[in-house]
């Protein structure tokens, strides 16, 4: 019963997502909004543009890579942008993801805000430095029945530099499932040392648009679209205790952080708790393992939700809230740092408060 439901809910979201994508190709056609300008940063640069689509999808066509998680689903309220003429009012898509400071000094959602006639808008200095990628896919294998490695080689540029906790948008092309390309954000899930590769960590969606181009269509050897990095997740330069805590495919930051802690020989205290339901949900258990050899003051927790009888479980068990619990029955002093679905961030954040933690010492990457 359960699976039909999610089955359900999947063939749900994949014709919610196919009528939204037509409704905004209907108003490209039935809607001409002409030409118009965007100006960003008090002048300092001028776009003409053909009106009609977002403002977040129309600087990217002008290669300006604004930050977007959910890639443009007005989900994850990253792609902020203040837009101090023309923009109108305040969408009810865009109300859940603003402060009353943010609306009051002119913040909006550039993903949902549609470009119809003249702008003015600010763009901070820093999103002019995200680039776009062409690559090659290098590798793309199971890590478990729903997870799979993709790693990219950088063709051009052939280089990135980015920080552990960074993510890319990788671009899925027009196919079957979506009438036009779609980008959807990854964290970095590899070595910040080597520059030429981007290793993902991809976990299947259920009708999701780019995950199932990314299982059922990408090959080895097929060229890709990226840009990056993004974001500001980042490990914190001090020695207070870290305290990881991530499930699936939220195991990419980690793992980068990781190897950073090994290239770079740092020694604070960590403990990494890693959330699955059963054991074929597990993936680097030998990798993680080399790392509590490498470095001495790290520990991985495996952790499973509904061990069944066959997966001859003996590490801990119960949510991973819980886990964490018994193991830090006392946050003071240490700091998080939490990737994976909000409920999963939000019922952390609360544990870790509720035991002595700052609300200042817990940083996440919450999934779209």
């Amino acid at each position: 019963m359960g699976m039909e439901f999610l089955i359900a809910v999947g063939t749900l979201v994949g014709i919610c997502g196919l009528l939204a994508a037509l409704l905004v190709l209907a108003d490209r056609k039935l809607n001409d909004y002409g030409v118009c300008r965007i100006t960003i940063n008090d002048g300092s640069r001028e776009l003409d543009v053909p009106g009609g689509s977002s403002l977040l999808s129309t600087l990217q066509a002008e290669r300006i890579y604004i930050p977007s998680a959910c890639g443009g689903g007005g989900s994850c309220g990253l792609c902020k942008l203040k837009v101090l003429e023309g923009g109108g009012p305040v969408l009810a898509t865009e109300e859940p993801h603003l402060s009353a400071e943010e609306r009051a000094s002119n913040v909006r959602l550039s993903c949902q805000l549609k470009v119809r006639n003249n702008l003015r808008i600010e763009i901070p200095e820093s999103f002019f430095s995200i680039r776009e990628f062409r690559g090659r896919v290098e590798v793309l294998t199971p890590l478990t029945h729903d997870i799979r490695l993709l790693r990219i080689a950088l063709l051009e540029p052939a280089e990135m530099t980015f920080e552990p906790g960074a993510y890319i948008q990788l671009q899925a092309p027009a196919y079957a499932k979506s009438p036009e390309p779609v980008q959807r954000a990854y964290s970095v899930a590899g070595d910040p040392h080597d520059r030429n590769h981007v290793d993902l960590i991809v976990r299947l969606v259920p009708n999701g648009i780019c995950t199932t181009w990314v299982f059922e269509h990408l090959k080895v050897g097929d060229e890709v679209t990226l840009n990056g990095p993004h974001g500001d997740f980042r490990l914190q330069n001090t020695p207070a205790e870290k305290i990881f805590i991530a499930g699936g495919s939220g195991m990419a930051p980690f793992r980068s952080f990781l190897m950073h802690m090994r290239n770079e020989k740092l020694d604070f205290p960590c403990r990494y708790f890693f959330g699955a339901v059963g054991r074929r949900d597990m993936f680097y258990l030998d990798e993680m393992a080399e790392f509590e050899r490498i470095l001495p003051n790290f520990r991985f927790v495996p952790a499973l939700s509904k061990p069944a009888p066959e997966d001859n479980w003996e590490g801990e068990t119960g949510l991973i809230t819980e886990v964490v619990a018994r193991h830090y029955p006392d946050c003071r002093g240490k700091e998080a740092y939490l990737c994976g679905s909000p409920g999963m961030i939000d019922a952390c954040i609360k544990v870790l408060v509720g035991n002595g933690m700052p609300e200042d010492k817990v940083h996440y990457d919450k999934f779209a």
